[in-house]
């Protein structure tokens, strides 16, 4: 095993991404990048903290005849799961296939309610001639057929990379040459990451101008609901940019266990998905019993609002766990 490997490995069982490491060694993230891609090799002082921090000595980090050391008094172990070049490179091509995908049935999603909406404050207007009822029934049919469309492509992309399913619940370890693989295409990808980023966000904060500017000069219901309409398409957009991008982002540091990756963040990942998913049922049960409740109308254009809420008071919450995700490494 190289140093390059050596370092990879020991890396990740201490659950530190390739920013963390560079800081307690005091020195850049391109740095180690390079030492684990074995483009370049650190300085002797560099090796000498490495084996400080790693608790190994110098010379298995140097000679690579050395293979990794036997574990600790109350370590298990246990071999972990090894990723191979191929399959490496068979997921990444999967996921940059689903991204664009993936990010339609986001956009499906978030899409959906419009229908509703719109056809809802219609039937509403005298030009109209579809009774309320019928109006809503129409809308909630497309909600529904937009949203079955989008789990459909959702699930048939989850059956492909089945597989992989561990590279996200469970440490591993990767063949050589899959680190330095799997960073050159990070590297290649980040103009279009960081444009995808900027895109959504910028659509996603835009996105209130037409609901504020029905508000300050409009009287008229039916451009608030063409407001309304408005936001959740420029919302739709902005997702779209936001999974198109962090799909195939997501991938590559499921392979380098990095970002949300860390072996850290796995063992906790089941706490946080748990948080997660038992909000979003709070928030449906809310407008669920708003709007079908003893004091509901039963029509959802007038609890819309809950979602909009829901997902600001989402992103408060997922900044909170983020923070305490960073203050536990």
């Amino acid at each position: 095993m190289i140093l390059a490997d050596k370092i990879i490995e020991l890396r990740k069982k201490a659950g530190w991404s390739q920013e963390e490491l560079a800081e307690q060694l005091g020195v850049t993230r391109q740095s180690v990048s390079k030492w684990e891609g074995a483009q370049s090799v650190p300085d002797m002082e560099k090796v000498v903290q490495m084996s400080r921090l790693f608790g190994v000595t110098t010379d298995f980090l140097l000679k690579d005849e050395l293979e990794a050391p036997q574990p600790a008094e109350g370590e298990t172990g246990e071999n972990l799961r090894r990723v191979t070049m191929e399959e490496a490179a068979l997921y990444l091509s999967l996921r940059k296939a689903a991204a664009p995908k993936m990010a339609l049935a986001t956009f499906l999603c978030v899409l959906s309610p419009i229908p509703l909406i719109l056809l809802s404050g219609l039937a509403e207007t005298a030009r109209f001639p579809l009774p309320e009822n019928a109006a809503a029934g129409l809308g909630l049919c497309v909600l529904l057929l937009l949203v079955s469309v989008a789990v459909t492509i959702f699930l048939i992309c989850a059956s492909k990379v089945r597989a992989f399913a561990f590279l996200e619940k469970e440490p591993f370890e990767t063949a050589y040459g899959v680190t330095g693989m799997v960073q050159k295409h990070q590297a290649a990808f980040q103009k279009t990451y960081t444009r995808c980023n900027i895109g959504g966000t910028v659509l996603c904060i835009l996105a209130v101008l037409p609901l504020f500017a029905s508000i300050c000069f409009s009287v008229v219901d039916i451009v608030y609901v063409a407001a309304v309409c408005l936001l959740l398409f420029m919302a739709a957009c902005g997702c779209f940019l936001f999974v198109l991008g962090g799909t195939y982002e997501a991938a590559m540091q499921k392979l380098l266990e990095e970002g949300d990756y860390t072996r850290k963040n796995k063992a906790n990942s089941g706490v946080y998905t748990a948080i997660s998913t038992g909000y979003w049922l709070l928030v449906t049960a809310v407008f669920l019993f708003y709007t079908f409740g003893p004091n509901g109308n039963g029509q959802a254009k007038y609890s819309w609002f809950i979602w909009a809420i829901g997902g600001v008071l989402y992103g408060v919450l997922a900044a909170v766990l983020g923070a305490i995700r960073h203050m536990k490494r």
